[in-house]
This record gives C-alpha cells, structure tokens and sequence, in this order.
C-alpha cells in the first residue's frame, strides 16, 4: 500500500465577483513509503495547492486523498507540514515551539524534554533552546520548524518550498541538513520547489508540474545513491537531467504566457 494516495484531486476557486479559477485539474498520484519526492513546476502551477490539500489545509473540488488507506479530511498530526514563511510562535523559546505539539498531545515533561533535546540536537541548534525566533537568523528558524514537524513523529513530512526566503549558500546547508535527516530516518517527504537543482539533489523521483490549471504531467526518477554529496551537483549526469527538467519547466512557463 502506498503511504499516500492522491485520486483524481482537483481544485477550483469561485471568484468573489463571479466566475471561476481552476487552480488544479484532476490529478493522480501516489507515493510509497519512505519516498522522497519533490514537485517542481512553474510559479503558480498549483503545486502548493495539492500539498495544502494533502495537509488538510483545504478541501478538493473532486477526488480525495488517502494516507495509508485512511481518507484525509482535514489537518492531523500524521502529517508535518513546513512552509516558507517562518511559521514559529515568536512568543515561545526554541526548545517550547519544538514542543509544542508534543504538549497537545499530552506526552510527559521527561518525554517532551527528551525528544525536543534530540531533534534539536539533530538539526544543528544545540545551545540555542532558550533564545526565541527573532534572536535567530531565517535558516535556524526553519531549523526549527522542521524539528518541530519531526518531534511529532509524522507519517509524512511535506515542505511548501521551506528554503525559498533563504539566501543560497543557507539554502545549500539546509538542503544537505534535511537530506542527511531523511537518509538517517527515511521519513516520507513529499516537497514542493520550482529550483531545478533542488528539486533533482533532494529527491529519489521528480513530478514535474504543468502550468495552470495544474496536473503531474510525468515523473522522472533520480537515481543517485544515497548517501548523497553536494558535488554530484557538477556531475555529468546531473547535468542532463538538469537539462532534461529545464526544458520540461520552460515549455511549461512558455505554454502559460501565451494564456
């Protein structure tokens, strides 16, 4: 079975002076347990609209999803979701974002202190539990963010282009953070990007967008090994499927401008 099962999803939106925005037309999609999967497509595709779907976060026109055979009717700890923008409460230290969720659910205080501790450990903030969100830069808020989503322990993790504010070099570190995470937990991770080289460096198999009304036009496997170094990214081999996605990409951007 797969871990989520994505049938004939399709997404419209009634315009408030009249008519319609067909944001993602019916779409299917599955993906395994354990997968690492990005979707990469042109700007305003739909390709965040299917994840918000997927998350709970909003209710497809037709079709449904199902995460291991049970349908998703809203949002649920089963899955962790990240976004772009740092979605921490700035209220709350580091090591009490992290918990947060782990406090709803009504784990211990031992239990909630000893997985905060790990995950943030795990990724990089060691020393910096008590400091709040605006004392740290953009790329450790999203560290936070994505040990918070872990702490939860989450069926799948799914990523709205979580490093799309950061500056490149960040981007690159938080890249190889996430991936040496997945590699060590292989947690299901369905991730959004429209970066071509993040998109390829990230995931085991690609689904390629089209441009709106959206759909998953094909998917391409990325057959890389793990564990995975950055300087694959110079290969000749990632060169060509680099290639491969960009003129997939740009007929796709093209096809939307002369809408």
């Amino acid at each position: 079975m797969s871990a989520l099962s994505i049938q004939q999803v399709s997404r419209t939106f009634v315009n408030p002076r009249g008519g319609q925005t067909v944001a993602l037309q019916p779409t299917d999609f599955e993906v395994a347990d354990n997968d690492f999967v990005t979707i990469l497509g042109p700007s305003g595709c739909g390709k965040s609209t299917l994840l918000r779907i997927v998350a709970g976060l909003d209710t497809p026109t037709t079709g449904r999803v199902l995460l291991d055979g049970q349908p998703v009717t809203g949002p649920g700890a089963d899955r962790g979701m990240v976004f772009q923008s740092y979605t921490l409460f700035p209220w709350l230290t580091i090591e009490q974002n992290v918990r947060f969720g782990l406090r709803e659910r009504g784990m211990s205080e031992a239990d909630q202190r000893e997985r905060s501790d790990f995950f943030i450990q795990r990724v990089g903030l060691r020393g910096f539990e008590h400091h709040y969100p605006k004392q740290l830069s953009g790329g450790m808020q999203q560290r936070t963010a994505i040990a918070r989503a872990l702490a939860n322990d989450p069926k799948i993790l799914l990523l709205d282009e979580p490093f799309g504010a950061l500056d490149n070099q960040t981007r690159v570190l938080m890249q190889e953070l996430l991936l040496g995470i997945w590699e060590a937990s292989r947690k299901t991770v369905l991730f959004v990007t429209h970066d071509i080289d993040e998109a390829i460096f990230m995931a085991n198999r690609v689904a390629v967008f089209s441009a709106r009304p959206g759909r998953i036009k094909r998917t391409i496997d990325v057959g890389f090994p793990h564990p995975r170094h950055y300087t694959i990214k110079t290969s000749p081999a990632f060169s060509e499927l680099k290639a491969l996605l960009t003129e997939e990409i740009r007929a796709e951007a093209m096809a939307s401008a002369e809408h």
